[in-house]
């Protein structure tokens, strides 16, 4: 039996994609729940792409390596020239970028911001917290697109806005976490707006002014969920629940906090499994009325 191309390469490169998948199931537990039900040919992108991303985020919030980062990116730089790294991931984006017109310029964009967290300095706005948030996580999404949807061009924003929405969680879920290695993702005229104080921030004290700072960073993220939420229409069939459960998932963890009474200094909040199965439902629900 002859298998169509695309089969043969995911078939000759199969512990290739193990490799990627083994990433995605030890560090995103649900997103891989998620994706990995997709058809094989989307999957194994989805853990390929995930892999890279994940690689060039523990060079640097991990290993506090640059030398790794750099190494990863002259990797890119070779793959961008058509010369593929004898590695695992580089097989396997190989086969990806061949099924599926992914642009390299998003994973090149996504290392630069890896390199300002490197060199962390305090967003002094919202502005600037949102730019960083374009090239740490926007970038995943743009990366993604061309595997949930045939139509990538059209909800580019959307994606951009989930992508920010879904790192201004990270930050609000992570206050505490941020403090111990010496960041402040929190914008400067955030809190000084809010009259909230780094004093404060550095006491971990959990008062209205934080509160009005916490929820202004909330809100804005669900103002962007909602705008993410437009994409669905245009994004395959197949591909609609992973995604819509990612997203409800994802924006679950800010009520998660909330719950835990603003505690994002000593907890790290995450969405149960039975909140996650109530998700699931309407999730499957929502869905219904797209068809």
């Amino acid at each position: 039996m002859i298998l169509p191309e695309g089969e043969q390469m995911l078939k000759l490169y199969e512990n290739d994609f193990r490799y990627c998948e083994n990433i995605m199931r030890e560090h995103a537990k649900s997103f891989y729940s998620a994706f990995s039900k997709l058809p094989e040919k989307k999957a194994n992108a989805i853990y390929a792409i995930y892999a890279f991303c994940r690689l060039a985020d523990d060079a640097i919030d991990v290993h506090h390596d640059i030398h790794r980062l750099n190494q990863l990116e002259e990797e890119l730089f070779l793959f961008m020239d058509g010369k593929i790294p004898d590695k695992p991931l580089w097989r396997a984006l190989s086969v990806v970028c061949h099924m599926y017109p992914i642009e390299l310029r998003y994973f090149e964009e996504l290392i630069l911001g890896q390199k300002g967290d490197l060199h962390f300095r305090q967003p002094s706005s919202q502005a600037e917290l949102e730019d960083y948030c374009y090239f740490v996580a926007s970038t995943v999404g743009l990366m993604l697109l061309p595997v949930l949807t045939d139509q990538p061009d059209v909800i580019q924003e959307q994606a951009k806005a989930l992508g920010v929405a879904m790192q201004l969680t990270n930050i609000l879920r992570d206050v505490g976490e941020d403090l111990k290695s010496d960041r402040i993702y929190l914008p400067m005229d955030v809190i000084k707006r809010t009259g909230y104080s780094e004093k404060e921030l550095s006491e971990h004290m959990i008062n209205q002014a934080f509160i009005d700072m916490w929820e202004f960073e909330a809100e804005r993220a669900e103002k962007l969920y909602d705008e993410a939420l437009t994409m669905m229409p245009y994004i395959d069939k197949e591909c609609q629940l992973p995604l819509l459960l990612a997203i409800y998932y994802y924006q679950e963890i800010l009520n998660a906090v909330r719950n835990e009474n603003y505690q994002c200094f000593t907890k790290r909040s995450f969405v149960g499994t039975k909140r996650k199965y109530e998700l699931y439902k309407a999730a499957k629900k929502g869905l219904a009325h797209l068809k």
